[in-house]
């Protein structure tokens, strides 16, 4: 099994910056993309980033010049730099990774969420 394990989610002003944590664990063989959704209330789950095993970066037109997606191979280990948040960011941000598992299985991830709130 594998685990993902987001942290960082907090409650900041407008314009403030938050930075997102996921840590995955368990029988890891090695992680393809590791990517960043959000879902905020009454709104269906949304894309915000992805990051290759290469650290090439996408993002969505929403977050563009405001956050990074980052990622430490080494540990397993997802960011996302939250930075000049608005109130519509407020939502739960949700990590995702395409992990090749020890068995062989490539299959996709995610971490129970964590809240981000930005105060107007």
């Amino acid at each position: 099994q594998v685990q993902l394990v987001e942290s960082g989610g907090d409650l900041v002003q407008a314009g403030g910056s938050l930075r997102l944590s996921c840590a995955a664990s368990g029988s890891i063989f090695s992680i393809n993309v590791m990517r960043w959704y959000r879902q905020a209330p009454g709104k269906q789950r949304e894309w915000v980033a992805v990051v290759t095993s290469g650290g090439s970066t996408m993002y969505a037109d929403f977050v563009k010049g405001r956050f990074t997606i980052s990622r430490d191979n080494a540990q397993n280990t997802v960011y996302l730099q939250m930075n000049s948040l608005k109130p519509e960011d407020t939502a739960v941000y949700y990590c995702n990774a395409n992990v090749r598992t020890s068995w062989g299985n490539n299959t996709d991830y995610w971490g129970q969420g964590t809240q981000v709130t930005v105060s107007s």
